[in-house]
């Protein structure tokens, strides 16, 4: 036994000297790594910030993986996408004529550039010209061109589509039990339904709420793992995506909204007090009230679109991280971090939705609160 101990010990304290070896030679090497200050390790960083960027941006090509040949050449893997253009006439053409962003396209005698990921009328040169604040003051057609976040939000509608068609299906063919894929999903359902619906909005008025609800649900959470994959098309972290989300959320929660939810914005203290008394408060309980209208939908499309461009930045900065360490113990180091980000990722790409949806719930009861449901409420809060 004692033999045994005396074992244990000797390698516990074998494995500290370990750790604190490791420890020490890896902020050796990142010191090094980082404090090194030459020009080729400022390019690399520079290099890596830049494709970071292009990764957050939407785009006009669907780029899967790019690489420099040994004449300094870059080629790209990918496929182009549709440019469709409102300028005097309808202008329909191919993206691969910008060679992602390096030459100029002419389309029946029109010359357009792309420029910071948008496309500006131009000459054969390709000539930008600029205000005082070095902002572009060439003309912009409209642009309604099919980007790879457009083709993603269709990929992701016909996959909701066929697969809640089937799942609608199963239950009519099999008295209402599920069949194959729709077993996963159907728990979901059930979820968002007793656990969201009900018990924020009510059993009386849930329904009318549900098809968006489930609807917002699944779509948030299919772009947001679709954005965890290879393609790495960050829909969700785009804010005129999340903005037009919020938007809805917004539109159904005041058009669909009672006389007393409206009366709790401009009256919020019902009659509990005289009306003179009531004046000097008004005129700080009302604005804040109708500021709360637009303050709402604002945390929802602010809270998706910076959670998830958190999440792509730190683990595309993990991923540089490798290729500016150049050693076996930072580069493996580095990996394992960017491993374990995109299992919490996975994590925030279902917690995100979850929020979203369960935030417009929330919101959604609000605007279904009825004067019995209210007197109810405040019965409950005198009585705690």
């Amino acid at each position: 036994m004692q033999r045994f101990l005396s074992h244990y010990y000797l390698s516990d304290m074998h494995r500290k000297i370990t750790v604190k070896t490791i420890t020490l030679l890896l902020f050796l090497v990142s010191f090094t790594g980082f404090a090194g200050g030459d020009a080729e390790k400022g390019d690399q960083k520079s290099e890596i910030k830049e494709y970071i960027q292009h990764h957050l941006k939407d785009s006009y090509d669907f780029s899967l993986l790019s690489y420099t040949t040994d004449s300094g050449e870059h080629k790209y893997i990918g496929a182009p996408l549709p440019i469709i253009l409102w300028d005097n006439g309808l202008k329909v053409f191919s993206s691969s004529k910008f060679h992602h962003g390096e030459t100029v396209a002419e389309v029946d005698g029109n010359f357009y550039k792309q420029y910071h990921s948008k496309i500006y009328k131009t000459d054969a040169e390709g000539t930008i010209n600029y205000d005082a604040d070095h902002h572009p003051t060439n003309v912009k057609p409209l642009d309604f061109s099919i980007t790879k976040g457009v083709v993603m939000i269709l990929i992701t509608g016909l996959l909701m589509f066929f697969l809640f068609r089937g799942l609608a299906r199963s239950y009519a063919t099999n008295g209402g039990i599920a069949k194959g894929v729709g077993r996963f999903f159907e728990p979901i359902v059930l979820y968002i339904r007793d656990d969201i619906a009900v018990p924020n909005i009510g059993k009386e008025k849930y329904m009318k709420y549900m098809p968006y609800l489930l609807t917002v649900f699944f779509f948030i959470w299919f772009l947001n793992i679709f954005g965890l994959t290879p393609l790495g098309v960050n829909v969700t972290g785009n804010i005129a995506v999340t903005a037009c989300l919020a938007l809805l959320t917004f539109l159904l929660t005041n058009f669909t909204g009672t006389k007393d939810y409206w009366k709790h914005i401009f009256d919020p203290l019902g009659d509990s007090m005289p009306w003179y008394a009531k004046i000097p408060l008004y005129i700080i309980l009302i604005p804040i009230e109708v500021l709360g209208i637009f303050i709402k939908p604002f945390s929802l499309l602010i809270r998706l679109y910076a959670n998830m461009q958190a999440g792509h930045i730190v683990l595309m900065s993990l991923i540089g991280l490798m290729f500016i360490f150049k050693s076996w113990i930072g580069s493996p180091m580095s990996f394992g971090l960017a491993f374990a980000i995109s299992l919490i990722e996975i994590l925030v790409a279902l917690l995100q939705a979850y929020i979203f949806t369960m935030l417009s719930a929330l919101y959604f009861g609000f605007a279904a609160e009825t004067h019995d449901h209210a007197e109810e409420h405040e019965g409950e809060i005198q009585h705690l």
